[in-house]
């Protein structure tokens, strides 16, 4: 893999689903948390009446942050949940859309939520044999409940440019919200 061998493992399976595991990476001080297992089968469009088996958009789930600030370890549950909403709730997880968990993602974190952003940076997509669409991995970035607030309204796009006209440190486990007035 991309990020080497991980360094802790954890699996979760949910009643009526696939078996979801999240991979712990370090590398230095960053943390990488990787699902696996959410791309088994390609998402379906919730309205669609028959899914199809084979085509429809593959991804698993990337969130890095920063090591020793937070016990981000218990982000594992939260993760396999995110990972799990396809097969439970028919949701296609794509860029700019929003995940909740409604809870903090780890113990003290100002996170309930991430706003998913697009594949191709930190791991490549992985491509599958004709017909099935590449697995995308997509990072995450936490967003606190003000900044989802924001980005209902004025959208994804929107909310990363606050971020990157602030400086913000999108991996702090503790960070705060971004100035949004």
């Amino acid at each position: 893999m991309a990020l080497g061998e991980p360094d802790a493992r954890a699996a979760v399976t949910f009643l009526g689903t696939d078996r979801i595991e999240v991979l712990r990476f370090t590398d230095g001080d960053i943390m990488r948390y990787v699902t696996l297992g959410m791309s088994a089968a390609p998402m379906a469009d919730p309205t669609s009446p028959r899914a199809d088996p084979v085509k429809g958009p593959r991804a698993e789930l990337v969130l890095s942050v920063r090591a020793g600030l937070a016990d981000t370890d218990k982000v594992l549950r939260p993760l396999a949940v995110l990972a799990a909403s396809p097969q439970v709730e028919g949701v296609v997880v794509a860029p700019g859309a929003s995940l909740d968990v409604g809870e903090p993602l780890w113990p003290g974190a100002p996170f309930t939520s991430v706003l998913v952003a697009e594949s191709g940076g930190l791991i490549d997509d992985l491509e599958l044999d004709a017909p099935l669409d590449p697995v995308r991995f997509l990072p995450l970035l936490p967003m606190t409940p003000n900044e989802a607030a924001w980005k209902r309204v004025h959208g994804a796009g929107a909310l990363q440019e606050r971020w990157l006209a602030g400086a913000t440190d999108l991996r702090d486990p503790l960070r705060r919200s971004v100035a949004l007035d």
